[in-house]
C-alpha cells in the first residue's frame, strides 16, 4: 500500500506541521538535521517541538515536554526516525518509549549510519505502532546536506551564480557590481545562512576582496569560509580571513604568514597543480559541513561542473545584455557536440525583484 493510501488525512495535516516546524531551525541546526515533531492525542495536538541547535534538545523532547504526562498514548509525527543511540544528548527514541506513546509516524528513516533503521526497532520492540514514509519528499527536502554526508560522505554544493540574460558575469574589465538589483542580492544571503560553509577561489579573492559572511540575518554563527587557492595566492590582509585554504602545495613562508593572519592551510595535491576538489569535499564532510555554498569565478564554477560535484544551481539573472566580450559562467574546453553539454532540469523560476532565479539540478 502507497504512503498515500496508509495515511490519513489528519495525518497529513499534522506532519505538514511538523516540517513547519522543522524549517525553523533552516539556519541554526548545523551539523544536526532540520527535524520538527508535534504530538497529538484525542485529535488534539499537545505538544510542539523543532531542534534549535546541536547540543540542545531534539524537536522530540522540547514536544514531550510541553506534552507532559498527556504524551501517554497519544501519536507523535516527527519528521526524522527518532535517534536511538547516545550523541551530546540521550536517544529521543528511548524517551518516547519511557513516555509511552502509542504511536510514532516518521517522514523518513534516519540516513545517519549510528540510527538507520534503530530508531525505529526501538520502538517497535516496545509495542510502539511505528511508520515511516508520510511525506518523505518533503522531509529529504528540508536535509539534502545532512543527507549527502551520510551517504556520500560529502556536503550537497549549492552554486550560486549571477549573470546577465547571455551569461556574462562581468564586464571585460572585471566590473560587475551590480549585476542583480538589491533583492536578489538580499535573497543570496539567505541561501548564506543556510549553509554550512561558503567556497570561493583565489582569484575571486585578489579580484573583489569579499568577506563572504552573512549580513542581515542573526543566526548565530558564520558559515565556515573556505578558498580554493592551488598556489597560495591568498593575501594576508585579505577580508575574508579567517579562512580555511585549499591549496596544492604550500610554500613554508607563505603558509606561516597566512596562519598567523588566521588562515588554515591545507595541501590536497591534485592534478596540473590543481587542488583535488573530491578530496576537499570528503575533508569538510568530515568536518560536519552539510550544505556548501559556492560563490566563484569561472574558472572553480567550471571545475566544479566538469568534475561532477554540482548538485544544484541557483542561477540569478537579471535582464540586460552586456556583449560577447565580457565574462562568462564557466571556464570550460570547446565542446564539439551539443550531445556532449551538460543538462540541468529546471527545479523552480520565480521572479526575485527585476531578476530571475532559476534553481536547476543536473539530468
Amino acid at each position: 500500500m502507497s504512503a498515500a493510501h496508509r495515511f490519513s488525512v489528519a495525518d497529513h495535516a499534522h506532519m505538514a506541521r511538523a516540517l513547519q516546524l522543522a524549517a525553523q531551525g533552516l539556519y541554526t541546526t548545523t551539523p544536526n538535521p532540520r527535524v520538527g515533531c508535534v504530538i497529538v492525542k484525542d485529535g488534539h495536538v499537545i505538544g510542539e517541538g523543532w531542534h534549535r541547535r546541536a547540543g540542545t534538545p531534539h524537536a522530540e523532547i522540547h514536544a514531550l515536554q510541553t506534552a507532559g504526562d498527556a504524551a501517554r498514548d497519544a501519536t507523535v509525527y516527527v519528521t526524522l526516525e527518532p535517534c536511538s543511540h547516545h550523541g551530546r544528548t540521550p536517544p529521543c527514541a528511548e524517551a518516547l518509549v519511557q513516555a509511552g506513546v502509542a504511536r510514532v509516524v516518521a517522514a523518513m528513516s534516519d540516513p545517519n549510519p549510528l540510527v538507520a533503521g534503530g530508531g525505529i526497532s526501538m520502538l517497535v520492540l516496545a509495542g510502539i505502532k511505528a511508520e515511516v514514509g508520510l511525506m518523505e519528499n518533503e522531509a529529504r527536502a528540508l536535509n539534502p546536506g545532512f543527507i549527502s554526508r551520510m551517504t556520500r560522505q560529502r556536503p550537497w554544493v549549492r552554486l550560486k551564480t549571477a549573470s546577465t540574460l547571455d551569461g556574462k558575469t562581468a564586464l571585460a574589465n572585471g566590473a560587475s557590481q551590480w549585476i542583480t538589483g538589491e533583492a536578489a542580492r538580499a535573497d543570496v544571503q539567505k541561501l548564506r545562512a543556510r549553509a554550512c560553509a561558503i567556497l570561493t577561489g583565489s582569484g575571486t579573492v585578489l579580484a573583489d576582496n569579499p568577506r563572504m559572511n552573512v549580513r542581515d540575518i542573526d543566526i548565530g554563527r558564520q558559515p565556515l569560509k573556505v578558498i580554493v587557492d592551488s598556489a597560495l595566492h591568498t593575501p594576508v590582509d585579505t577580508a575574508i580571513l579567517p579562512a580555511l585554504i585549499a591549496c596544492h602545495h604550500a610554500d613554508p613562508d607563505a603558509r606561516a604568514a597566512l596562519e598567523q593572519a588566521g588562515a588554515e592551510v591545507i595541501e590536497l595535491p591534485g592534478t596540473d597543480k590543481r587542488v583535488d576538489l573530491a578530496a576537499l569535499l570528503t575533508l569538510l564532510s568530515q568536518r560536519g559541513i552539510n550544505e556548501l555554498h559556492v560563490e566563484a569565478g569561472a574558472a572553480l564554477n567550471g571545475a566544479l561542473l566538469a568534475a561532477g560535484l554540482v548538485d544544484e544551481w541557483v542561477a540569478y539573472m537579471a535582464p540586460m545584455a552586456v556583449g560577447d566580450a565580457a565574462r562568462g559562467l564557466f571556464a570550460q574546453p570547446a565542446l564539439t557536440m551539443l550531445a556532449d553539454a551538460m543538462r540541468f532540469r529546471i527545479a523552480d523560476v520565480r521572479q526575485i525583484g527585476d531578476d530571475l532565479r532559476l534553481t536547476l539540478l543536473p539530468r
